[in-house]
């Protein structure tokens, strides 16, 4: 698919997610068939201010690329010049007006915007204005049951220039809780002439699947199912094509995260790769046996030297050619 003039191989995109969508982690992600991936939210101001520890968040490697950023704030002068900041790092901006963390609404950015759908209609104006990367906005339902305004705002967002729009179909009062409703991702389909991009709930292939099929919408984004499952984005390209899914055995998970601990170390060095590395390390252990002694372990571990003694008792062959399924 397209997205204004980037062409993409494919339509599943691994969510910008604070915290989480480091350069490890998406080039992980990316290799097990993620079309496009994002940075974690970047703030406009910190940007704007030249906070080093902002600058970071863009790096990224050949490996990741295309590579969007992901900008929140609420001044329009101050997100265009961000973007102008950010577009030599990317190949795509995206907006993001559905965060519904505290600290992101206290500052009136993220989901807060949804209140205010005009100034929504200034900033993409005004970093349309400021970029000819492709442009996107991540949005919510609404900011609650009594102000669900997606349609609103996506229609705004389209007119001042978006090249898609991401919806996730929960309001702010619900964060993450209850059922996403994918029949919003329909109607948004059905209302708006740029491709949707659909968002929540997608934690298994035949989840990616269903959206896809029964809201029409032209890419999925994958979010916490992505956790400590590289796999579900593979699978869910398997489903697309009628291919077999693939069930990793335990020597093929040791392989990935073990190849996600070097690429930890690497970028953030031993010591601080260790407190990264140990909410990953939980997530790849999720559902298999011993999974809770094993993060007992992790949790304790201290030293890189603990944590890979931990991980090799867990995961690694006892043998060679032990797979250990």
């Amino acid at each position: 698919m397209n997205l204004g003039n980037l062409k993409l191989n494919g339509n599943i995109f691994l969510a910008p997610m604070a915290g989480i969508t480091d350069i490890p982690y998406r080039r992980i992600m990316k290799r097990f068939g993620a079309a496009l991936v994002y940075s974690e939210m970047i703030s406009a101001n910190g940007l704007v201010r030249a906070g080093a520890k902002t600058r970071q968040l863009m790096l990224s490697s050949p490996e990741e690329q295309p590579l969007g950023i992901q900008l929140f704030g609420s001044d329009p002068e101050i997100m265009a010049e961000a973007a102008r900041e950010a577009a030599p790092y990317a190949q795509l901006i995206d907006l993001n007006f559905g965060c519904p963390a505290k600290k992101v609404i206290r500052a009136g950015a993220g989901c807060a915007l949804m209140r205010n759908p005009e100034r929504i209609g200034r900033i993409v104006a005004a970093v349309r204005n400021a970029t000819s990367l492709p442009l996107t906005v991540k949005i919510r339902a609404g900011w609650d049951n009594d102000s669900v305004n997606y349609l609103e705002v996506a229609r705004l967002a389209a007119a001042e220039g978006a090249d898609a729009v991401t919806l996730h179909p929960r309001t702010r009062s619900q964060g993450f809780g209850g059922k996403a409703d994918w029949s919003l991702i329909r109607r948004l389909k059905n209302a708006i002439d740029v491709p949707v991009i659909g968002s929540g709930d997608i934690f298994t292939p035949e989840d990616g699947l269903e959206m896809e099929r029964n809201t029409g919408c032209d890419a999925i984004m994958v979010g916490r199912g992505s956790f400590g499952n590289p796999w579900l984005l593979q699978n869910i390209h398997n489903l697309q094509n009628e291919l077999p899914l693939q069930v990793p055995s335990r020597l093929e998970r040791y392989c990935t995260l073990r190849d996600h601990w070097q690429m930890f170390i690497h970028f953030y060095g031993p010591r601080r790769a260790v407190g990264h590395m140990r909410k990953h390390l939980a997530w790849y252990a999720r559902g298999m046996n011993d999974a809770c002694e094993f993060r007992h372990k992790v949790n304790r571990a201290l030293t890189p030297e603990g944590l890979i003694e931990a991980i090799d008792g867990f995961f690694g062959p006892t043998e060679p050619g032990d797979l250990r399924v």
